[in-house]
């Protein structure tokens, strides 16, 4: 038996969504990425800002300390600011990361079905095949027996004649 349509609309279906879900994917996690860079940026910000205390400590700067210690409190309050949205986004990328996983075995499981009806139908096939060559050669090796026979039928053996049949006859009793 073929693969159905419905299979097959089945199997585009879920590889549509699949897809779908890659592509989610890779937007949560670039998201997440962006976010984790921000927050390394954050941290170098931070340093910056106590390596300006430091410097401006040796230097007697006022404002250079007062910009130091500024950048860094900014600096942990943005730090403060995206670790919640860094752990949230982590757990929405790990949520698309299954929901991927399970479309993608859902995709297999069509494909799967596909391909096992199609070698199904590959075997029946070629057992049909075989079928039909079998049925071909014995209906052939049948019509040689009829043939044969017809033709000793119509050719008697010439060394078997009336008269030799009678003798042999005459012999056995």
């Amino acid at each position: 038996m073929p693969v159905s349509p419905a299979l097959r609309r089945l199997f585009r279906i879920r590889d549509l969504e699949e897809e779908q879900c890659r592509l989610a994917l890779e937007s949560a996690q670039s998201e997440l990425n962006r976010l984790e860079q921000a927050l390394v940026a954050t941290v170098e910000r931070k340093r910056r800002g106590r390596q300006l205390v430091g410097t401006s400590a040796h230097t007697n700067e006022l404002p250079d300390r007062l910009a130091g210690l500024e950048e860094t409190r900014a600096a942990e309050r943005f730090a403060a600011a995206l670790a919640p949205r860094i752990k949230d986004m982590q757990m929405n990328v790990n949520a698309r990361r299954e929901e991927f996983l399970q479309k993608r075995v859902e995709r297999r499981q069509a494909e799967t079905l596909i391909q096992e009806t199609e070698i199904k139908d590959a075997v029946e096939t070629g057992r049909r095949e075989q079928q039909s060559l079998d049925d071909w050669y014995r209906s052939r090796l049948h019509r040689n027996e009829i043939e044969d026979e017809r033709g000793k039928q119509s050719h008697p053996d010439p060394t078997k004649t009336d008269a030799n049949k009678t003798s042999a006859k005459t012999r056995e009793t």
